[in-house]
């Protein structure tokens, strides 16, 4: 693995359940997250992802390709389009630094409005 190695992309389809499931999971109970009516009172067309659910998304997605005995060490991202029932959102990845079993990784994950989440994430195990 060098810098510049590019990780396979993943398409994760945006279902409701994924959704109200990972706004749940994480204890995440604002309504824009699993009531649609309250979401469109509040400007948006549907429910969307909350951060948590992405960052765990964008989290399983390096230690997918790197292996059982990768370890998420920092995962720093930010939220841009919201992800709503429907979309498709694709993650793509960029090694672009190695440190002995060490990788950082540049994440983005797109859907059909743009970036829904763009970031950085250093993983080691790498190597083993």
């Amino acid at each position: 693995m060098t810098p510049g190695d590019e990780l396979p992309p993943l398409r994760i389809p945006i279902t409701r359940t994924l959704i109200v499931a990972g706004a749940i999971a994480s204890r995440d109970y604002q309504d824009v997250h699993h009531d649609a009516e309250l979401a469109k009172e509040k400007g948006s067309p549907d429910i969307f992802m909350n951060i948590l659910t992405t960052n765990g998304l964008v989290g399983r997605y390096v230690t997918d390709h790197f292996g059982p005995r990768a370890r998420l060490r920092k995962v720093a991202i930010r939220l841009g389009a919201p992800n709503h029932p429907g979309d498709t959102m694709t993650l793509t990845g960029t090694v672009t630094a190695v440190d002995g079993d060490t990788a950082t990784v540049r994440v983005v994950g797109t859907n059909r409005l743009g970036n829904h989440v763009t970031g950085t994430v250093t993983v080691t195990g790498v190597g083993s």
